[in-house]
């Protein structure tokens, strides 16, 4: 019964409805499609409850993996139905725009496997770096642990820190680790995220070790081929590198990549604003595609 723009005050002149109880039969009458924001679990009883005529992008979990019982080991809850898996698409456009396309059911990505998954893809379907041994450093805004309260999240601990987190076992390990079988096979990877004083965004830098000798020319290369017809990334070449600042309140992922030539490893970069490009401007982007 709240109004909404009392919720999320930036709303206001925008948004006049109030919040009403959830009745899934009264939402699937009158809608196309639903967006379904809610903890983990709930989405996979809520989904058969909406009939099979309207269209779901969860972003949530439970719809992200295409192995229930991997789901199931990393969040601890039975996993959907293998029929409305089945349905399914990983919502990820730059690697599965055919699939979504085609879904009933979207499971749109993790903000950490976002930015993660367009800095590695590249690489690994080119073939320039070996799917082992790579390092995934990715740091977050404040906004990506939720409006619950955490003593985590308090100001006073958050302001002038930054620390790592669930590290290592991060739930977002076993959806980037799927996605990058896809792409590479078998695959190794260590994956640190870590907590830093800002409100949005995350910057990933990723650590590859390259198949051959390989030049910036090369890999940035790759890149573009990759990328050249996706409106919403964004590969940056010169000196310019991706920071959080500059995808603020867009569904924009910038990328680059560089070598160094002491180790000859290869280091790739992304940054999105994890409410956009990572969670809401992302479902939107899926939305699009899906009609």
């Amino acid at each position: 019964g709240e109004p909404f723009a009392e919720i999320f005050p930036n709303v206001r002149g925008f948004i006049d409805g109030r919040t009403e109880p959830l009745d899934p039969a009264a939402v699937a009458a009158d809608s196309d499609v639903v967006f379904l924001a809610l903890p983990h679990g709930v989405a996979i009883s809520l989904v058969p409850q909406l009939g099979e005529r309207v269209k779901v992008i969860d972003l949530g979990a439970d719809f992200r993996f295409r192995n229930g019982p991997v789901y199931e080991r990393w969040y601890k809850t039975a996993p959907a139905a293998d029929a409305l898996l089945e349905q399914t698409a990983y919502g990820l456009p730059e690697l599965h725009r055919g699939e979504i396309r085609r879904a009933r059911i979207v499971g749109n990505p993790g903000c950490y496997p976002t930015a993660a998954l367009l800095a590695i893809a590249p690489l690994l379907q080119s073939g320039l770096a070996r799917a082992t041994g790579i390092v995934i450093d990715a740091k977050s805004g404040v906004s990506g642990a939720g409006r619950a309260a955490s003593s985590r999240t308090h100001f006073s601990e958050v302001n002038e820190n930054v620390f790592a987190y669930s590290t290592p076992g991060h739930r977002h390990t076993g959806e980037m680790e799927e996605e990058l079988r896809l792409l590479a096979g078998e695959v190794s990877f260590t994956f640190t995220p870590h907590l830093i004083p800002m409100t949005r965004g995350i910057l990933a830098t990723v650590y590859l070790p390259p198949a051959r000798s390989v030049a910036r020319e090369e890999a940035e290369a790759a890149y573009r081929e990759m990328y050249g017809g996706e409106p919403f990334v964004r590969v940056l070449d010169g000196e310019n590198l991706p920071q959080t600042k500059a995808t603020l309140g867009s569904n924009f992922c910038d990328v680059a990549v560089r070598v160094d030539p002491q180790s000859g490893m290869i280091i790739a970069f992304a940054a999105i604003d994890n409410l956009m490009k990572g969670a809401a401007g992302q479902a939107v982007q899926n939305m699009n595609i899906m009609f």
